[in-house]
């Protein structure tokens, strides 16, 4: 499979790898765009928007933060050779040209 073969298998909620990788059990698969409500926002870069946006606008038509919301945007994640998820995975050039992807059964 191409790559757009592949983001499009993904794309129908199917987990991918490439034939070539070296490690054990990787794949990479779609992660839909969400919304969350703030107080969902638990740590990292959500944390810190959801703080920045009550800071900027603390009476907003829903000042409590589990009225308001923020929309998380699609995103490709790994499942990494050591079992991790990679969260925000970005391909190289050397994996949009291969030829070698697959649907991970």
């Amino acid at each position: 499979m191409t790559f757009g073969e592949a983001l499009e298998a993904m794309q129908q909620g199917r987990k991918v790898q490439r034939a070539g990788w070296n490690g054990k059990g990787m794949w990479v698969a779609l992660t839909p765009g969400s919304t969350i409500t703030l107080d969902k926002a638990r740590n990292g870069a959500a944390e810190l928007l959801a703080e920045e946006m009550l800071r900027k606008d603390p009476l907003q038509s829903h000042p409590r933060p589990q009225d308001r919301s923020m929309v998380v945007g699609a995103h490709i994640d790994m499942r990494a050779a050591d079992g991790s998820l990679v969260v925000g995975w970005l391909s190289s050039q050397t994996d949009m040209l291969a030829v070698d992807w697959q649907v991970v059964q």
